[in-house]
């Protein structure tokens, strides 16, 4: 039998999360340097508590999924971007996430931590805490800009696609690859040239 030595457990602080977005200490019409993280899978909201203890500034969307087995259906918060943890961190603090257990790495681009622009976090912000329904959504990038006027999401801007009778935008990471959507009301919605 092989013998590791005294393997120590890390212990979670017990730190609720928020049913539609994590952020501390945030407000999103501050300019910040967001900063994605790459995380273990299913390790999102295990790093969001401890990046929580620690008061760092992160941003972690859920959406409210049902699910249904055999014998029941519930309901539960599901990470709208797997994988991935949005932080506001400074250059000497990075080294602090990086240590924290779940962790994988940050996002690079040319061997230095990417930056995410303003008005992509702005627009997830907005959206996880509109309380309107979002999900995820095949990664888009071309299409019909629109800028929502008016709303729970004004301010926003996306990408149009009608489903059936109902208007849906769609917001993009462009970093990380990914998009989101949520269904707006046709009135709300007027398109950029």
């Amino acid at each position: 039998m092989l013998d590791f030595g005294s393997v120590s457990q890390v212990e979670v602080p017990s730190v609720p999360l928020p049913a539609i977005v994590d952020c501390t200490k945030n407000d999103l019409t501050v300019a910040r340097e967001w900063n994605v993280v790459s995380v273990f899978p299913r390790h999102e909201k295990h790093v969001a508590q401890l990046l929580e203890a620690r008061g760092t500034n992160y941003l972690l969307p859920l959406y409210s999924s049902v699910r249904r087995w055999k014998d029941r259906r519930k309901r539960i918060d599901m990470v709208l971007f797997p994988g991935y943890v949005f932080v506001d961190v400074e250059l000497e603090k990075r080294v602090d996430v990086l240590t924290l257990p779940g962790v994988a790495r940050f996002v690079t681009f040319q061997g230095r931590p990417a930056v995410v622009p303003d008005h992509e976090i702005k627009s997830i912000g907005i959206s996880a805490r509109s309380g309107l329904a979002i999900e995820p959504h095949p990664y888009l990038q071309k299409g019909r800009r629109v800028h929502i006027r008016s709303g729970p999401m004004a301010g926003v801007e996306g990408i149009l696609v009608r489903r059936r009778d109902k208007f849906r935008v769609i917001l993009s990471v462009d970093l990380i690859m990914r998009s989101v959507v949520a269904e707006v009301d046709e009135a709300d919605i007027e398109t950029l040239t």
